[in-house]
Order: C-alpha cells, then structure tokens, then sequence
C-alpha cells in the first residue's frame, strides 16, 4: 500500500514522466526552433535592408536566413521525422457521405451561389461556418476511432446450430477524450471480389454450378450483426456480451473488422478497418436427431451380439457346459427345464469401437453433397455418444487414423477433423479396405452399393449407408431426462 500512494506523489509522477521524454529529440527541436526563429530575423532585416538600398546588408542577411532554413531542413527534419511514430499516417479509413450529408453539401452550394450573386458579406460568414462544421466534423469522427482496441473472446471449442457465448470488448486507449456513437462490424467483403465471384459461378453449367460443398459458402463472416456501443469513457473499456450462432460446420473467418461513426453532425461516415484477424473452426453438430434415436437401438444390439463377458447387463441364458463355473448357474432356469443353465452377460468393461467414414462420393453431385454433410453429422454424433459412455474408440477417414484410446482424449481431434472434411470424387465400388480384427466392432458410413459388403465384414460390422440415410438432417428435437443410454434402450424395449 505504501509503494503504492508513492509512486502518485507528485514528485514520483514528475520523475517518471521525465523518463518517457524523448530528451535528445525536444533539445534537437528546440535548437532547430530557435535556427528558424533566427533565421525569420535576419529576413526580416533583409526586408529592411533592402527599403534602405543597403545591397550588401541585404545580401548577408537573406543569404544566413537561406542558410539556416536549408540545415535545419538537412538535419532537424529528418532525425525528428525517424523519431516520430508515424502508425497514425497508415490509418486505414473509409468516408461515405450519408443522405444528411448530401442535403448539406446542396444547401452549401446554394449559399454560396446566392453569396457570390448577392456579394452579401454574411451569407460569406454563415458559408464559413458551414464548412468549417464539415471540417470538424471530419476530424472529431477520426479522433473518436483512434486509440481504440479490439478483443474479440470465443470459446474454444463450438459447435453447428448451437448457440455461443461471445465478449467483444473495447478499450479506449485515449486518456482525454472519450469515443461515441461506434458502430462495431465485420469487414464486408469488397465489392470486386464479390463480382468475380458471381462472375466465376455464372461460368459453370448445369447442376455443377449448384454442387458446392458447404464449406466454400462465400458468407462465413464470425460476426453477422454489429454492434453499437453508444459511449467508450477515456481511458477504459467495455465489455458486451453477445450470442453467435453458425448453421453450418467449417472454418468461419473475420479478415478484419471495422469501426464506424457518424459523430457528430452524421454528415460524414467514417470506417475505420481494424488489422484484426479471427478464425474459427465449428464442428459439426451433436445434437441427437430422431434419425440418431431409431438407429442407436439397433447398434447397441449388434455390439453386445459380438461383445459379451463379465459385464452387468443379461445377454442370454445358455446350457451349461464342463467349461463354465458354478457362479452364473441360473437355479431358476435350471430348477424349470430339469438342466443346468448358466447366464451370459454382455462385456461392457472393454467396448473397442472403429468408427471409420468413406469420404468417397463419385460425382460432386447436390445429392450426394447432401448425404454426405448428414453422414459427417452422424459421425460426430455417434463418436460424442461414445466419449459420454467411455468407451475406447478409434476414428479412421482414409488416410487419417487415431489410435485405439478413450474416446475422451481424443474426440475433439475427430471433431475438428469432421469440420474440415470434404468428399472426394473417387467412385465407391466396394467399402473401404481394413484389417481384421475379430475384437473390434466396426461402425462403417460410406456411400458404396450394398451389395458390394463382403460377408465377412456383416459379422462384425455394422454398416451405415448414405442412401439410407435422409436427405437432410432435421433439426434436433428435444433429448428425453437421462442420458443418451438410458433413452435408446427405452426405445429398443419398446420396439421389443
């Protein structure tokens, strides 16, 4: 607390601001103000001079006058202009006049045409003034955008179709002057690039042209709707709270953003682009849908078919061979058919899962673009369902593998490879090639025919094909109370 009250005393203030001065740079401008001041007397006394027909006297002063003003052009100018901050030179700043600004600059020409014809010296001093307001206007506006600092805070992990938290936050770094009326937004796309672009897009044909894959949508700007911030005190910040969300998975990037005002008179808007670069990759939604629901039941019964052990849950009631111990008799059983009957159960304690997606589609087709957008959302849906029970879990799309871990320690990197992946044009006529492994159950989505599955794969496989899947995922409904578990086996009883 001590050291605190002395370093605002006044004589530590005034130590510390001596530290900050550019000592050698003020004694080398204060030396170049006094050659210039003395060399505006000596023209001055050549002026004299020369009304008093003194050639000489003339001649002298005019020539040390020149001589002054030449070396402190030669040397002062330079150093000072190497030891000055020049960031406020590169400011990059748009100026658009609005609809108020036009009526004001048609009434100005007005005054003046009516000031000129009349030779009426107010009406001169009312056009002063109006253009001064003009002028003013235009540097109060540059001097509320200056000094001012973008943070731009998102979590670090999002995902489609669910609404993010954002903090945008502004820092006046203006000790004096407070900023006003500052309208915050994303860099707009240039108007050339968009013309290219639409000229690009006229130059295919036939249903080429609407094939594109949704990670090449052009509108994938971060922040879609500004922001006004009416009041930014000097020397502080605010902080806004908003809440983002994105439709679609991929990468969404912010080049830049940028800055407007219309203080103070809205004659002028003026846009400031800030060199604030933002991306963000959004993974693809996870939310379970009614697609999800009616096919989870089927696969867990298919995993516990090929995964039974010393797990809780009953598989089957079998008879009893010299293999088998007496702990899973089943007395009841055994006591009602006249034979020994043992239990089953399913292995839950070591569920090995391979997720593996085809990204093979054939032709870029809307269709086929379609079915594989809602294949890559059930993808990342199932492998969220198996990080929330812990099971061990390995993602393969083609040449992208993960080893055979839980699945928590390594879903977000199957997520974040969800949101970058594209089709590709090869042409699946068989499902992709993989290893044997009676061990691990393989949960395959691909776009290959159905009957290009070798029976050996049906055994331990469970296949998800993209025809049969619908063409677009719905949105997701609300999830029963419970987890994800607890509501398919609800389902496959039912169905049951």
């Amino acid at each position: 607390m001590k050291h605190t009250l002395a370093s605002n005393t006044p004589g530590n203030f005034y130590r510390s601001f001596l530290e900050r001065v550019d000592r050698p740079g003020w004694k080398k401008f204060a030396s170049a103000m006094m050659a210039l001041a003395m060399a505006f007397l000596l023209a001055v006394y050549s002026s004299v001079f020369a009304q008093e027909g003194r050639l000489i006297g003339t001649a002298i002063c005019a020539s040390l006058a020149l001589f002054l003003a030449g070396y402190v052009a030669l040397t002062a100018v330079p150093y000072l202009a190497r030891r000055t901050r020049l960031e406020w030179l590169r400011v990059n700043i748009d100026y658009r006049l609005t609809r108020e600004g036009v009526f004001f600059i048609i009434f100005i020409f007005i005054l003046a045409i009516a000031g000129l014809n009349t030779g009426n010296n107010l009406l001169y001093l009312i056009l002063a003034s109006l253009l001064a307001a003009i002028l003013m206007s235009g540097v109060l506006s540059l001097a509320v955008l200056t000094g001012v600092e973008l943070e731009v805070l998102l979590p670090t992990h999002v995902f489609a179709r669910r609404p993010v938290p954002a903090r945008i936050r502004l820092a006046n770094q203006k000790r004096l002057m407070p900023s006003f009326s500052i309208l915050l937004s994303g860099a707009a796309e240039d108007g050339n690039e968009g013309k290219k672009r639409k000229r690009r897009k006229g130059k295919k044909q036939g249903a080429a042209a609407e094939a594109e894959s949704p990670l090449s949508t052009p509108n994938r700007r971060i922040l879609q709707q500004p922001l006004y911030f009416p009041f930014l005190p000097a020397g502080r910040s605010i902080t806004r709270s908003v809440e983002l969300q994105f439709p679609l998975r991929g990468l969404y990037r912010e080049e830049s953003f940028a800055l407007s005002t219309c203080f103070p008179f809205g004659f002028l808007e003026k846009k400031l682009h800030l060199p604030v670069s933002h991306d963000l990759w959004v993974y693809p939604a996870v939310e379970p849908t009614e697609e999800f629901y009616e096919i989870l039941p089927m696969l867990a019964g298919e995993l516990e078919t090929l995964q039974r052990g010393r797990g809780h849950d009953l598989y089957s009631i079998r008879d009893m061979v010299s293999t088998d111990g007496a702990r899973h008799v089943d007395w009841k059983a055994s006591a009602r058919t006249g034979e020994w009957k043992v239990r089953e159960f399913t292995r839950e304690d070591d569920r090995r899962l391979q997720l593996i997606l085809d990204p093979r589609i054939g032709p870029s087709e809307p269709k086929a673009l379609e079915q594989f957008e809602t294949a890559v959302e059930f993808c990342a849906c199932l492998a969220w369902h198996f990080h929330e029970i812990d099971a061990q879990l390995q993602f393969v799309c083609g040449d992208f593998h993960t080893p055979m871990v839980r699945a928590d320690e390594l879903i977000y990197e199957i997520l974040r490879f969800l949101a970058a992946v594209e089709p590709s044009a090869e042409v699946p006529h068989s499902p992709p090639a993989m290893a044997a492994d009676e061990d691990i159950f393989r949960i395959i989505c691909t776009a290959a025919p159905h009957g290009s599955v070798p029976t050996m794969l049906w055994s331990s496989s469970y296949f998800l094909f993209f025809d049969s899947l619908q063409a677009t995922m719905k949105k997701s409904r609300p999830a029963p109370t419970g987890n994800v578990q607890q509501t398919a086996e609800a389902i496959r009883a039912k169905k049951q």
